[in-house]
């Protein structure tokens, strides 16, 4: 049951284990994709772009209006 589960985890490790170990330890060293040294280095070497959310133009929270 518990090798089931593990399944899926070390099929992407052996398709793209250096992927998965960047992904790893991004994860445990909680690196935010979107900070200026990651996202630099991230679009070095795959010659793409990471694309964030759109904010809205009010920054903070908004108030609305329930009748």
């Amino acid at each position: 049951m518990f090798l089931d589960e593990l399944t899926p985890i070390a099929q992407e490790l052996v398709k793209n284990p250096v992927a998965f170990a960047g992904g790893f330890v991004s994860g445990i060293l909680r690196l935010n994709l979107n900070d200026d040294p990651v996202k630099g280095w991230l679009n070095k070497q795959s010659g793409s772009t990471i694309s964030t959310p759109h904010a809205s133009s009010a920054p903070g929270p908004q108030s609305i209006e329930i009748d």
